[in-house]
This record gives structure tokens, sequence and C-alpha cells, in this order.
């Protein structure tokens, strides 16, 4: 599969891909390519979440017979959750696709510059800064983001914390709200209750590398995300050249609402690995 040099877009159709909230996705299995290396998946989760956000696409993916691994962001700067991701990589031989959703997006560009064994990118809901952009940048015109930050956010101190950097949590009307409204209402209160914070300078740290220009990628959108709009990831997947792959309605979560639509994106990826 060649890179789309101009933005090129596949739509699902809701109907066809939508199973219940969480639920594992059907994947097309290990693609067949003789004589090369199996890619390993690796996912990065963003702001206030955490691995489990990746349990629907983990589970289809092992189950399909890829090799997969969901790494911890710490959620403290993009400069440091990058080397962390960067540290993990160096871990692993082989190609690698690797995915990020949301602020993992921003750690993803970051964290693939210069190594020659990332082979794809995958944004899912995601940010993919150019290089100075920050991430608190690129939620777009409209997004529920863009409010007053006291009504949005309960701030916390945290050791180590420099100047006016805080811990962020989503307040528990904005996460239902805005960020897991395709979740039945319990799970999302179960996963308000254990987000977890994300510091402040995760969303002000200015992007230092833009793997997207060297790398191939990929975009999944939920048109129905109100974190990251979908106006702005359109502009950004196509000034990376991604193939993109518009989701009809979604949220932010739908990573998880919706991980069958997630995973076929990120198989697609997968089996552009040669």
């Amino acid at each position: 599969m060649t890179r789309c040099r101009a933005s090129c877009v596949l739509l699902l159709s809701a109907a066809a891909v939508v199973p219940a909230p969480g639920a594992a996705a059907a994947g097309h299995g290990p693609c067949p390519s003789p004589g090369a290396a199996r890619a390993t998946v690796v996912l990065v989760h963003g702001a206030w979440a955490d691995t489990s956000s990746w349990s629907g696409e983990v589970q289809a993916l092992q189950r399909a017979g890829h090799a997969v691994r969901a790494v911890a962001n710490p959620l403290r700067g993009l400069s440091g959750d990058a080397q962390t991701v960067r540290d993990f990589l160096r871990t692993l031989s082989g190609p690698v696709v690797l995915v990020g959703h949301s602020y993992g997006g921003s750690v993803i560009t970051n964290a693939a510059a210069g190594d020659p064994d990332v082979k794809a990118l995958v944004y899912v809901s995601a940010a993919a800064p150019d290089v100075g952009e920050t991430t608190g940048q690129l939620s777009g015109s409209g997004s529920a983001l863009g409010g007053d930050p006291a009504t949005l956010y309960d701030r916390s101190s945290y050791p180590g914390s420099s100047g006016e950097a805080a811990d962020l949590y989503l307040k528990r009307a904005v996460f239902l709200r805005f960020f897991a409204p395709d979740l039945p209402p319990a799970m999302a209160n179960r996963l308000w209750a254990s987000q977890r914070a994300a510091s402040t300078v995760a969303f002000t740290t200015p992007s230092k590398a833009a793997a997207w220009k060297k790398i191939p990628s990929w975009y999944f959108i939920a048109t129905g995300d109100r974190i990251i709009v979908p106006a702005s990831q359109r502009a950004m997947a196509r000034r990376a050249g991604s193939k993109v792959t518009e989701f009809p309605g979604g949220s932010h979560l739908a990573l998880i609402s919706h991980p069958d639509a997630v995973t076929r994106v990120i198989e697609d990826a997968v089996c552009s690995v040669r």
C-alpha cells in the first residue's frame, strides 16, 4: 500500500462496524509478506486515559495473530513522554507500527522521529503537531476544551511541578457530555472516576519533531468528536498526506466504543509494512 500524496478518505458505514461498547474487533489476520519481519503494533494512549483504553484493539489484534503492546504514557510533558515511548521502542526488534490516541498522537509524532524501525504512524482521534506547535493549539475551533478552564477541569498540584504547572482532571459533566458521549452512562462514569490526570505541561510544550513528514501515516476520524474537532483532524491529516478513514458519529473515545473500526485502520497500516 502506498502513502497518499494528497489526503485520501475512506468512509466507514456505522451500521456495518458498530459492536457493543468495548467489544473486541474482528480482524483480517496477519498480512502475507514473505521474507518480511512481522511488525509490532505499539499503542500509546492519550490524556485522561490509560492502556486499558486499547483493550478492544489489543484483544482483536492478538486474536488475529498480530504482535501488539500498549505502553503507559506518563502524561507529564511532551518531551519526557516521547522519550518514555522512544525508550520502550528500543526494547523491541523489527518493524513497528506506532499508534497514538488524542495527546498520544503528539507523543508518537516526537517518539518516532529518527527511528528507522517505525514504518507507519496511525493517528486515532489524535493530534499530529508540526514542529513548534503545541497539543493545546490543535483541538480546533468549536472544541469543548475551548471554554473557561475553571468549568472544564479540576486542578491539583503534583510533586516536582514548577511554575503554574498542575494536574488536570476533566470535570464529570465535561467527561460525560463531550469526552465519552457514545458510551453507556455507567461505563462513562467509571472511566471518569478512574481517569488519569494529565499535566498542563503536556498541552503547552511545543513539538520538537514532525515524524509524519517522513513516515507514512493513517488517520482515524470520528465525525462526532468534540475534543479534537474533525475539521482540525482533517487539516492535520491533509498536510501529513495521511490515508484517512472517517467514522460517522462516534466520539473522542471511539477507540473504546468502536474498536473494530479502529482496528481495521491499524491493520491497514500493518499490511503496508514490507
